[in-house]
């Protein structure tokens, strides 16, 4: 029997996500917070070369999953993910910027100009 995710912070980050697709209207949040509600097996992993070859300069992606190193980002970009490897995290910060869904949706509420990449 599936019974969803079990850390607080992920459930948290979920409610959140859903209210704020119906406050601001937009399904992005609503799509996040669904693909966060899969099993952790099922969740996107992403490596940077995949990133890199779909991300514009000075885009937002989001990843409702993990970040991993594999590659390099050569493009100035905001990465944001549920999770990232260390050496993921300090590739992105080196040319573009690493941040988490959370603090992505304080920054940009409205999820305008976001690419969901996975």
């Amino acid at each position: 029997m599936r019974t969803g995710p079990t850390s607080l912070e992920l459930k948290n980050l979920i409610v959140d996500l859903k209210r704020l697709s119906i406050e601001q209207n937009k399904k992005i949040w609503k799509r996040i917070a669904s693909d966060l509600e899969k099993p952790t097996r099922q969740r996107r992993i992403v490596n940077l070369v995949k990133i890199d070859q779909y991300a514009k300069e000075n885009e937002t992606v989001i990843v409702p999953g993990k970040v991993l190193a594999g590659g390099d980002l050569t493009k100035k970009a905001i990465v944001a993910a549920y999770q990232f490897s260390d050496s993921a995290f300090e590739k992105i910060n080196k040319i573009g910027k690493a941040v988490t869904i959370k603090e992505l949706i304080q920054i940009n509420p409205k999820g305008n100009k976001v690419r969901i990449i996975g």
